[in-house]
């Protein structure tokens, strides 16, 4: 019997090691190497301090700031250990409730704004942690930071069209701006 366990238990042990230490530090270390803003978290700095991640949405309230799209994360908005989405369908009259009182704190906000509010404003994406907008949704925002920030329109939407991303290949996604990055361009304007 112990002739067949020593055979088992070496290579156990082999391939333990093989799959628990020398495969995890090789990927890690080629992952530093090759693709190291990445590996770090795509932390994104202003000067020497660390304010995001170009990966995760956080929440901006002031009416100076571009806002992102809701986060149904738990127990905070924006939460990375919560990621997940709400999970309530289009006719789940709690998601109903929830666009409605989203909609009427962005009418509030800027109250002389009649512009359709697109859709990614009110509902949440499905991880709960999305970092982008549409081009739209900035664009809806534009005249309620310019009028904060004391700024023309035209300014606004020219930050928003330079930070703005285009489909890869010009077909994969949808154009697109983060949140993060726009808010910085802002804070440098």
């Amino acid at each position: 019997m112990f002739s067949q366990l020593r055979p088992a238990v070496v290579v156990f042990a082999g391939l333990s090691l093989l799959v628990g230490v020398v495969y995890p530090f090789a990927v890690t270390g080629i992952g530093k190497l090759a693709f190291s803003q990445q590996a770090e978290g795509s932390l994104v700095k202003l000067g020497d301090k660390t304010v995001g991640s170009s990966l995760i949405g956080q929440s901006f309230s002031s009416p100076q700031y571009f806002w992102g799209r809701p986060s149904a994360t738990a127990p905070m908005p924006n939460n990375a250990v919560g990621s997940s989405g709400s999970n309530l369908g289009p006719v789940n009259p709690a998601q109903i409730d929830a666009v409605k009182t989203r909609i009427a704190s962005l009418q509030a906000a800027d109250p002389g704004n009649t512009a359709n509010i697109p859709v990614d404003l009110v509902t949440a994406s499905a991880s709960g942690l999305d970092p982008e907008i549409s081009i739209a949704a900035a664009q809806y925002q534009a005249p309620r930071i310019a009028r904060e920030r004391k700024m023309s329109v035209e300014q606004v939407n020219q930050l928003i069209e330079r930070a703005a991303q285009r489909p890869v290949f010009g077909v994969f996604g949808e154009p697109r701006v983060n949140v993060l990055a726009l808010n910085l361009a802002l804070i440098r304007h």
